[in-house]
């Protein structure tokens, strides 16, 4: 059921998302009247939240069976106020360290209530996935609010709402309702100081597990296409492995779980406090096998001659085994995302960027290495043309097709259905025809 208006994009972005996904193909197949129904859909689809909350099991500590037995009781804690046989905890049928938990909603039916919070859209988003809000998303709140007060949530999905406003009459999407933990005087007088919950959220419209803090040893909250991405790499203990682009981390403490921490995986991010949270999930995990490097994937290639067989970036070419590309990208196939404020300038610009990555993943590739590019957007310019590039730009690529390692997942195969799964996968090999 679909509770909430399409993601809000500005008219020149939609546009051009309208004519790149009415490509020829898909005309010729269903028809221009089809595609634009399709394409409808896709955007309503992408305003709310998936119909799971995915999980990974960190496998190298702790089996599936037993994460299920305590995490069914701590869900349990935290949603106390919807039905027990409404919480269930399921394990994805072809991915064996995957828990899935249906997200419940959405809760049409929730009373609104007179005192009416206002918070951004990012905000928003977080909620519908289960967070609490934050005292520095709240945009608005009533003039009489204290705390203790109940109130009902809205996301500002336009972003017209002016921060400290007593009232909001525009274009507003309930997302639940909450007690607040502080006055409305004590928000906007912090001078954006304060930290913390602001608004509890008690009845969301959407009931979603928040993992914070929880069995962090065990667990890692991860969306399932990004769990897919590192199955189809099929990292195998030993072998040296690079994650380009690894910040938050959840990619490269796949790969070292799926080795059995034997072996090295070395992650790169040229943003400091990424490389931060790495370090900290590979702690968090109890994986000894990571080398974590603040460092530009652009200049990842040490210049021809220029090598001093340190233990980071730059390295000599043919120095990994396989490669992992998560590259930077417009992230329209994040979800919940009900709002994308974005010019089409900014929608199109990683192109150029994230044929630079591709480069330097190649050089660094050995001979019958494997390759996986991927990425959290829907646009063909960052995906299928991205791809045709690198086909023709290296012969030593060959396509293959996306399969998940058949020791563990017989009979399987991962369809690319790139506008729905958020993610396009592009499984290449270097040298050799597998």
């Amino acid at each position: 059921m679909l509770m909430f208006p399409k993601i809000h994009l500005k008219p020149e972005v939609e546009t051009y998302l309208r004519s790149v996904f009415k490509n020829k193909e898909l005309l010729t197949s269903l028809g221009s009247e089809v595609c634009d129904v399709k394409f409808e859909a896709l955007l309503r689809r992408l305003s709310h939240p998936p119909a799971f909350s995915s999980v990974r099991v960190n496998t190298s500590l702790v089996s599936v069976d037993h994460v299920k037995k305590l995490l069914t009781e701590e869900i349990r804690k935290e949603c106390k106020g919807c039905p027990v046989e409404d919480i269930r905890i399921l394990e994805h049928p072809k991915i064996p360290d995957v828990i899935l938990i249906p997200n419940i909603g959405p809760r049409e039916n929730l009373q609104r209530h007179s005192f009416e919070v206002i918070v951004g859209a990012q905000c928003g988003n977080a909620v519908l996935r289960g967070a609490h809000v934050f005292i520095p998303g709240i945009v608005s709140a009533p003039k009489l609010m204290k705390a203790g007060d109940i109130v009902s949530v809205y996301s500002d999905v336009h972003g017209e709402c002016k921060r400290g406003a007593k009232e909001y009459k525009g274009v507003k999407v309930f997302v639940g309702n909450g007690i607040a933990e502080l006055s409305r005087k004590e928000i906007f007088s912090s001078n954006g100081t304060l930290r913390g919950v602001g608004i509890r959220m008690t009845e969301p419209v959407y009931v979603s597990p928040s993992f914070d803090n929880l069995m962090i040893s065990f667990l890692f909250l991860q969306n399932l296409p990004s769990v897919v991405a590192s199955h189809v790499l099929d990292p195998k203990p030993g072998e040296r492995i690079l994650d380009m682009c690894a910040g938050p981390g959840g990619k490269t403490t796949h790969i070292a779980a799926l080795m059995n921490d034997t072996g090295e995986v070395i992650a790169i991010d040229k943003i400091a406090n990424k490389v931060k949270k790495i370090k900290q999930n590979a702690e968090n995990l109890q994986l000894r096998c990571t080398k974590v490097f603040c460092y530009d994937g652009t200049k990842a290639l040490a210049k021809e001659g220029i090598w001093h067989e340190q233990e980071g970036p730059p390295f000599p070419p043919d120095s990994f085994d396989r490669v992992l590309l998560d590259a930077p990208c417009s992230g329209l196939g994040q979800r919940p995302n009900m709002a994308c404020d974005w010019s089409l300038k900014e929608i199109t610009s990683y192109q150029p960027l994230q044929r630079m990555l591709f480069k330097v993943a190649v050089n660094l590739l050995k001979p019958g290495g494997v390759l996986v590019y991927s990425t959290c957007t829907i646009t063909l310019a960052e995906n299928e043309e991205q791809v045709a590039w690198a086909l023709s730009t290296f012969p030593c690529l060959q396509l293959h097709q996306q399969a998940f390692p058949s020791k563990q997942f017989p009979s399987s195969r991962l369809s690319l259905l790139h506008a729905f799964l958020n993610k396009v996968t592009l499984l290449q090999d270097k040298g050799i025809v597998i």
